[in-house]
């Protein structure tokens, strides 16, 4: 159907609504599948028809079209199935199982075996998972909301759930306009024409001698309406324009003598992100932050698709009924108020954060100095650090003498970063400590800064010009701002005349700047320059104050207490710098500084006497309070999830209470038991958003480097220290460690390793693709003769988590009808045996891209349907990558040597790219440094800017000692996970490249691993690299200092039969396991999957070869150089020790 056809069709759905045909204007919509009217869907669903709710489902999706879709209909006809049981209907129950269930039993036979058990109790609640089911109203409501997030999510119904943007009665002023024009061309046009039809055109049949005025109004189609408009789509669509912001969006906040910014002072926010248009639009009505709304045509996470725009419209205005809610969907049974855990810390609890991610992760700091990580779920204390100073030499001689005359040392802030892999701590004493975390749960070592002397008050990150910052403040009266991958000091704000208490960066209309508040109670706002702070406003109370935005980034508070313990919450009016409403309720005298924290962008939250007090933003009187069931301190910390569905709050006794709503009640019980989660194949990870993966393997988005620091033996250790009084813990230094230096062992046994071929029925043909979906329970793999295989493991008793295992045999899957996942061959004809294959995988794992020579196949993971073909040769598609802002865009590279920038949804290429003599072998994105790298068979590297494609840089890869020719061969690149540092693969080497295109170290095949390279790949948590050779032995290095961990011979995992029938079998491509940083898999020559971990009696590769014989570790100029700047980071530093003036937190 054409566009205008379309645009026809929701004409006709405004006026058939305008005239109130309510039946008939859902039937065209759900016929014409163009618009799902959300709020239809829902007054269905709440009135329990459930007929009508699947018949309409039906015009936009079936049952097996995705995995969302089927999560749909499955809760949809779950319900429907209760309800019969909770009306004891047995005969409509076992009704609705056969016809209606049965279908879901063979993509999880457990779960269907599970629910026909509740026939036979007389009761369903007696099952534990449905204990907490209420009446059917209650029940009802709870699915909708799952429902709503899924549809929201799917991506069937992109650009299907907003109506378009346009005028009130449009078709009634087009039919006008068309009256208007055939009234004009009359040959005797009369001034008051009788129209009577509109079957045929209009014609006057009298003449008056004049030309008619235009007409206005007509009996039949009435008066023109007042211009109108619907909800605007930009606030739902998956693709908004960026618009240029103007200069002066803090207009409100800046001072008059600064209004005319320079262009240079002002930092972009990160890129692809949308932008408001106007200052005028952003101070009168708030947006969406950007980033908020935009959803991929794969997936998209549901707390963004919540958040949808609020912009305020004019009162002429009028909206399609139907596609418009309530802008208030919250009540206060949305508020996290029932306690469903306690932790046990040890000590004063300081500081608290939630992972961004993983919802259920929980950083916490202590007034000891320990930080952790709780997975409240489980409530398992994931990581321990105890504090101790990581390099004395480099900090100054004022923190050293503090250190000498009293070594207690509390942690002031922890905050995690934007991604979730990185996080800072900000101590009590002059230091800053940051970690990365990897998808293994570990803790690593990546910057100590000496920030500031005496206390560091607060730690954030920001991303000013696109890259990542940390912003520090403290007791010197300082805010700092350090580059997040080397530490170096990047600006210096001074304006503050007594110790900064806390900092709040943020970035509106592409203008990036920081609030931040003293101790005098002084508010000021600075933008990334040297031009001093263009905002002095007192806080309300003079005291302690920190301000925080809501979760979409449209509205200001702050929350402070003043010495004489009067507390108060406010909103700011940020076009006037004034305070917009205070809250009330508060204690006249509150009992230490108080706490607070937004949510849902609705709900605000703070500790006060002994309580948790919740308030509507926008009503200034108390809304509701909880206690905790007691033992909550007088001003209790808290820290709200991402999605709102937790709370954590600090308890009397060093403990920590989690609070929670149903959504997160319902998580912690699917987390706990997984009986609904359908093996995944039902649903979607409850709190876990995966890694990214890239064809050459899994790759985390982190956002700074990491030293290998072999830590996990010394958690048992430092636990005995959660329960030390703050006078015992001294700072451990580590000056005297003892050095220690790898040999490298050779693996040639199968009892040393853990591996397993995986079951192939099928015949073999050489792998020439591999890799781990993104929640590491499959490997999928790409066959020389363009069939894909797919192995998934089973949750079982020794495997209960069914991740993937060395230990545990997977199943060859396959959809219920035998289908095989088969790319397009060019032609029809077989691909060549050196034809060049591809392959991306969704983050969602629901949907893989590939091509074998032919054209790029879009598959359903779960049906393995071709859900569309693009890109048909010649030339053909050789690599693949998604673009990591927006997963529309896809980097192919050609069998011509080009690059093609690719716009899936509206099938355009954007770009050609163009640098490289023969084909592309492999492309990688750099988030963090906005570029992309290619290689090719040319032996080439170049890099490319994101934002305007041009080309950077170019050049060869070093050749090997003694090589005088130029190279030449399939190379590969991988960005490491601090997105800085590439890894190079050639036959004649890997090698470590820095974003310049400089080689930092190599490595180039020698004595036991003489063979070329035939693939290498980083581990998922970048300290390893896993290299396949052509003689079928595979090495392990150090990725820091390309050191050889160990080599483990073929013998090791191929058997000596397979080995002599199939002669040389060796590792066409290896994977790495997304969160394992220990297994990998290697796709064979001869067709043969291999998973390989080490043996039980060692964790790790190598980790039995630590030799304390006094050799240095290899150095490391990657580790070196991004900290080789810290110790020049203290020259505004002087030998006076202040004492800290700040109030504890």
């Amino acid at each position: 159907m054409s566009s205008l056809s379309r645009e026809l069709v929701f004409l006709i759905l405004q006026f058939l609504d305008e005239e109130k045909f309510k039946e008939t204007v859902h039937k065209l919509e759900q016929e014409s599948g163009f618009f799902f009217n959300m709020k239809y869907f829902e007054d269905e669903v709440q009135a329990g028809e459930w007929d009508e709710v699947e018949r309409y489902l039906s015009g936009f999706t079936k049952v097996e079209d995705n995995r969302y879709s089927m999560k749909i209909f499955f809760e949809i006809r779950k319900q429907k199935y209760l309800e019969a049981l909770d009306r004891q209907d047995r005969a409509k129950a076992v009704e609705i199982l056969v016809k209606d269930l049965k279908v879901f039993a063979s993509f999880n036979e457990d779960l269907f075996k599970e629910i026909t058990q509740l026939l036979t109790l007389d009761n369903f609640r007696q099952n534990e998972q449905l204990s907490k089911y209420g009446d059917t109203k209650s029940a009802r409501n709870i699915m909708l909301v799952e429902l709503k997030k899924l549809i929201e999510a799917n991506p069937l119904f992109r650009d299907k759930l907003a109506f378009p943007s346009f005028k009130a009665s449009r078709l009634r002023t087009l039919i006008n306009q068309s009256l208007n024009w055939q009234h004009q061309l009359c040959k005797n046009p009369r001034s008051n024409p009788d129209i009577k039809t509109l079957f045929v055109d209009h014609t006057c049949n009298t003449s008056n001698g004049a030309r008619a005025p235009p007409l206005t109004n007509t009996p039949l189609t009435g008066p023109i309406p007042k211009p109108g408009v619907f909800p605007p789509l930009g606030g739902h669509g998956p693709f908004q324009p960026v618009v240029s912001p103007p200069p002066n969006v803090m207009s409100g906040w800046m001072s008059p003598a600064n209004s005319s910014i320079p262009h240079s002072a002002i930092a972009a926010a990160p890129p692809g992100l949308v932008q408001a248009p106007s200052p005028a639009a952003f101070l009168k009505h708030p947006r969406t932050p950007p980033g908020g709304p935009g959803m991929d045509y794969q997936t998209a996470d549901s707390e963004h698709l919540m958040k949808r725009l609020r912009t305020g419209q004019p009162d002429e205005m009028s909206s399609f009924s139907g596609s418009t809610h309530p802008a208030n969907m919250y009540s206060p049974d949305d508020l996290p108020k029932t306690v469903v855990r306690n932790l046990s810390q040890g000590s004063n609890v300081m500081s608290m954060d939630f992972h961004p991610q993983q919802q259920t992760f929980l950083l916490v700091g202590t007034n000891v100095g320990d930080i952790s990580i709780w997975e409240v779920g489980s409530r398992e204390r994931l990581a321990l650090k105890t504090f101790k100073v990581w390099d004395i030499s480099a900090c100054s001689m004022p923190f050293q003498t503090t250190l000498v005359k009293d070594a207690t040392i509390s942690v002031n802030r922890c905050v995690w970063g934007p991604d979730g892999s990185i996080l800072g701590v900000a101590f009590s004493k002059h230091i800053v400590q940051i970690y990365t975390y990897n998808p293994a749960g570990e803790l690593r070592q990546h910057l100590e800064i000496d920030a500031h002397i005496g206390g560091v008050n607060d730690i954030a990150f920001a991303h000013p010009n696109k890259q990542l910052c940390i912003v520090t403040c403290g007791d010197d009266k300082t805010i700092k701002v350090w580059d997040a991958v080397a530490g170096r000091r990047q600006y210096t704000f001074e304006g503050h005349e007594a110790p900064v208490y806390s900092v709040c960066p943020h970035y509106k209309e592409n203008i990036q700047f920081i609030f931040s508040t003293a101790i005098d109670g002084k508010i000021k706002a600075w933008l990334y320059d040297s031009l001093g702070s263009r905002v002095d406003y007192d806080a309300p109370g003079l005291w302690c104050t920190t301000m925080a935005y809501s979760a979409d980034g449209t509205r200001l508070f702050s929350c402070g207490t003043s010495k004489e313990g009067e507390s108060h919450l406010v909103e700011w009016n940020e076009s006037e710098g004034a305070i917009k409403r205070t809250y009330s309720g508060f204690r006249k005298r509150s009992l230490g500084v108080v706490q607070f924290d937004t949510t849902r962008n609705h709900f605000l939250a703070a500790g006060d006497e002994f309580q948790i007090k919740f308030w509507d933003m926008d009503n200034t009187n108390i809304l509701t309070y909880t206690d905790g069931d007691g033992g909550l301190p007088a001003s209790p910390r808290l820290r709200f999830n991402k999605e709102g569905s937790l709370l954590a709050v600090t308890t009397s006794d060093n403990g920590i209470k989690i609070l929670a709503n149903n959504d997160g009640q319902r998580m912690l019980r699917t987390l706990e038991t997984r009986a609904f989660d359908g093996a995944r194949g039902l649903s979607e990870a409850v709190n876990v958003k995966p890694i990214i993966g890239g064809p050459l393997g899994p790759i985390a988005n982190v956002s700074s480097s990491a030293s290998p620091i072999h830590e996990r033996p010394d958690r048992i250790q430092q636990g005995n220290m959660e329960s030390s009084r703050v006078a015992d813990v001294k700072p451990r230094i580590d000056t005297a460690d003892k050095i220690k230096s790898w040999k490298s062992p050779d693996v040639s046994d199968s009892s040393h390793v853990k591996t397993l071929k995986l079951p192939d029925p099928q015949t073999p043909s050489k792998i020439v693709r591999l890799l781990y979906t993104n929640s590491g329970l499959a490997v999928l793999a790409l066959a020389s003769n363009a069939v894909h295989k797919l192995w998934k493991w089973q949750r079982h008793e020794r495997n209960p988590s069914g991740r993937s295992s060395a230990s545990s045999v997977p199943q060859l899957w396959q959809p219920p009808n035998g289908a095989l996942m088969s790319n397009d061959l060019n032609d029809g004809k077989q691909p060549a045996e050196d034809s060049v294959a591809c392959i991306a995988l969704s983050k969602n794992d629901s949907y893989v891209m590939s091509a074998s020579g032919g054209k790029v196949s879009l598959f359903n993971m779960m049906t393995f349907k071709v859900m569309t073909t693009f890109m048909a040769p010649p030339p053909a598609a050789t690599y693949l990558a998604f673009h990591p802002q927006d997963n529309n865009i896809i980097a192919i590279g050609m069998e011509d040597s080009t690059i093609q920038i690719y716009n899936v949804r509206v099938d355009e290429v954007k770009t050609k790219l163009k640098g490289h003599q023969k084909r592309i072998s492999g492309l990688a994105f750099s988030q963090s440094l906005n570029i992309l790298v290619s290689s090719g068979a040319d032996a080439q590297l170049c890099a490319w800017s994101i934002d305007g494609w041009e080309k950077k840089k170019s050049r060869p890869i070093q050749p090997p000692p003694g090589h005088l020719s130029p190279l030449v061969g399939e190379t590969r690149v991988q960005f490491h996970n601090n997105q800085s540092h590439v890894l190079v693969v050639h036959e004649s080497q890997i090698a470590i490249y820095d974003a310049q295109l400089e080689c930092l170290r190599s490595w180039y095949p020698r004595d036991s691993l003489g063979s070329p390279i035939s693939s290498a790949i980083y581990s998922c948590d970048g300290l390893l690299i896993f290299t396949g050779f052509c003689d079928g032995a595979v090495g392990i290095f150090d990725s820091d200092s390309l050191n050889l961990r160990c080599r483990i011979a073929p013998s090791a995992y191929i058997s000596s039969s397979i080995s002599n029938n199939n002669g040389n079998a060796f590792p066409v491509v290896i994977a790495a396991h997304p969160s394992d940083p220990n297994q990998f898999a290697l796709g064979m020559s001869d067709g043969a999957v291999h998973v390989i971990e080490p043996s039980d009696s060692e964790a790790k590769w190598g980790g039995s070869t630590l030799q304390e014989n006094g050799g240095a570790l290899p150095s490391n100029p990657s580790s070196s150089a991004l900290n080789s700047n810290n110790n020049n980071n203290n020259n505004n530093n002087n030998n006076n020790t202040q004492p800290s003036e700040t109030p504890s937190r």
